[in-house]
């Protein structure tokens, strides 16, 4: 018996010692956690934590099956329309689960487009788009709006947001040119501070590109699109960016370099090509400069079936587009629906010594890397607590003071009594029209609530309509009509007028556009008001466009860029509560014949400059 208990206390012992994992310890080095890790895992699941699927084809049994590493919603995939967070949180979770009940229980981490705000999250706050912010020149603001992105984010059980853009538009007949701060590098680079705003201040002493995402209440930020995105021929989304490689470092890849010292988690490879090399597929600037010159320690991912575009046509030699993909550097794959041919690819490439596996072990160390540093092996699970952080006053407060500092005033507007600009709050009987005054979705712009944005009232917020009503005297009569004839003007006597028009949304190919004209009615509405009232145009657009030919009908002129659902941020701006103080962040051509046309060119003649802005100084109670 004393022999039994001696033999059975002794075994007890030994199973205590062998459930001791060293990377479930977080007490241990990172480094070393990750080595035990990967020293565990099998081919199929290192393949596993490299793949990134939609959650349209995900499920508890896929992840657990296929031991995948990461899933995400892409543009406008939710788990229900005006899905609630905790309905979010519940996906998310089970998700979770199935990773967790994996053989060594990775966590997978969640990724999601957060472009100007959670903009895929019904009652989320909707920050103005990065054409807007970076005419603030205002890295403090950026930060605060980063830090709110995060806590939004979280209160979804999303640990992973693909943002920033630190693209520099040069042409902005580019469809993405909203997503860009700047055609500055300058100011683009200034601007990268949103990541310490999304993943927490990166500590004092921490070695050059090691990821750092700061708690609970952060996420891991993804600087995109991996490079010269904002430089192709033409403005062509998904272009080539030809260019020496002088200019290529100077302007595409100066806000990188600080991506990388402020510890951004993970960097996202470009659709497009530099001198006819796709982005996907360029070791050079993956692995040579971005891996090994900058010291980047994060994990490299691709876009949404980014290596199907390394052929032409797309996905035409699959097995040579992963081939090429990882070999680059690419170490996680947004496969979002055909995870399983990917999976078969890569397997039969390293079990047949296409890919060397100390190519794959660098790949999953830096998921790893990533996961461990985010504390996720830790907090696996989604706080349902957080869901409160969803559109909060603070964060909409904070949205406003974002498109008060945003507003360019391009035309001011005098008369000989006194400017038309800041407007009387007391006058008598006003006129607001226009295609985006009273619609939350044109003001918001794409990547909202969908990929390629909506119109109408698509989630909580304030049309531009609404903040004046709000703003005004009571005893103002406002008159809206969205698209009114001479005779209706002629038919009151207003004694100023509102005209809000611009762009109808788009997103990424679909907003190319060669022309750059204020799409019917807006140009309509502008002749027959404009001509008749004193007026002051508001532009609702993801960048500038032709409005020289209405120059001289306006008054006042206001670029308003895409500012998201705070709209009274706009009134107080108008009404003079607060002064105008933006400066624009890009050139303002006059013909589309000019472009590309950035500061510093030789021929420069724009119709308003870099830095151009008006400013007025606050007026209340007019």
């Amino acid at each position: 018996m004393v022999k039994f208990s001696v033999f059975l206390i002794i075994v007890l012992c030994c199973s205590a010692k062998a459930k001791y994992l060293t990377y479930k310890d977080p007490k241990q080095p990172i480094g070393d956690r990750i080595k035990d890790l990967i020293n565990r895992m099998t081919l199929e699941e290192k393949i596993g934590q490299m793949t990134q699927i939609d959650r349209s084809v995900a499920s508890n049994e896929v992840i657990k099956n296929y031991m995948i590493g990461s899933v995400l919603s892409g543009g406008g995939s939710v788990p229900a329309k005006q899905a609630s967070p905790f309905t979010w949180i519940d996906m998310v979770n089970d998700f979770q689960k199935g990773a967790l009940s994996t053989r060594l229980g990775i966590p997978m981490i969640y990724g999601i487009d957060a472009i100007h705000g959670h903009n895929s999250v019904y009652k989320a706050t909707i920050f103005p788009h990065n054409v807007g912010l970076g005419v603030t020149r205002d890295p403090v603001l950026v930060k605060k709006i980063g830090a709110a992105t995060a806590l939004e984010v979280r209160a979804t059980g999303i640990q992973y947001a693909f943002t920033p853009c630190i693209a520099v538009c040069r042409d902005p007949r580019w469809g993405r040119c909203y997503e860009s701060y700047s055609e500055d590098p300058k100011i683009v680079k200034l601007m990268t501070e949103i990541i310490p705003g999304l993943q927490g201040d990166i500590p004092a002493g921490s070695r050059r590109g090691v990821p750092f995402v700061g708690g609970p209440d952060k996420i891991a930020a993804c600087a995109k699109h991996y490079a010269g995105d904002g430089g192709t021929q033409l403005g062509t989304n998904e272009g080539d960016t030809i260019i020496d490689p002088k200019e290529f470092f100077d302007i595409h890849m100066t806000a990188y370099y600080d991506a990388v010292v402020k510890g951004v988690a993970t960097i996202m490879t470009s659709y497009s090509s530099w001198n006819a090399v796709k982005m996907h597929a360029n070791r050079l600037l993956v692995t040579d400069f971005l891996k090994n010159r900058l010291k980047f320690k994060g994990f490299v991912i691709s876009d949404w079936q980014g290596i199907d575009k390394i052929t032409t046509p797309e996905h035409a030699n699959y097995t040579y587009s992963i081939m090429a993909g990882i070999n680059a550097g690419i170490d996680m794959f947004m496969i979002p629906h055909n995870y399983t041919e990917f999976i078969d690819g890569l397997t039969y490439l390293v079990k047949n010594k296409f890919i060397a596996m100390s190519r794959v072990d660098d790949a999953v160390k830096r998921i790893l890397r990533v996961k461990f540093t985010m504390g996720l092996f830790e907090n696996p699970l989604a706080d349902y607590s957080m869901a409160k952080y969803l559109g909060s006053k603070e964060h909409r407060e904070l949205a406003r003071e974002a498109v008060r500092k945003s507003l360019v005033l391009l035309k001011k507007g005098k008369f000989s009594t006194k400017p038309l600009l800041p407007l009387s709050k007391k006058a008598s009987k006003i006129l607001v029209t226009g295609s985006h005054a009273d619609n939350l979705g044109y003001q918001c712009g794409g990547w909202t609530i969908e990929w390629q944005g909506l119109s109408g009232d698509i989630t909580d917020g304030t049309t531009i309509l609404s903040a004046v009503k709000k703003t005004v005297d009571p005893k103002t009569q406002v008159i809206y009509n969205e698209n009114p004839s001479e005779n209706f003007v002629k038919s009151y006597t207003f004694d100023y007028a509102i005209v809000v028009v611009g762009e109808l949304p788009y997103a990424e190919t679909s907003g190319d556009n060669m022309n750059l004209t204020i799409p019917e009615p807006g140009p309509t509405t502008i002749k027959n008001v404009c001509s008749l009232v004193k007026c002051v145009v508001v532009l609702i657009t993801g960048r500038p466009v032709v409005v020289q030919p209405y120059i001289k009908t306006i008054d006042a002129l206001v670029a308003a860029w895409l500012p998201g659902t705070e709209g009274q941020g706009v009134t107080d701006v108008l009404f003079g509560d607060y002064g105008f103080t933006g400066k624009l962040a890009h050139t303002w051509f006059k013909s589309v014949d000019q472009l590309p046309m950035n500061v510093g060119d030789q021929h420069y003649d724009p119709l308003y400059p870099f830095g151009f802005g008006l400013t007025t100084k606050p007026r209340n109670n007019l």
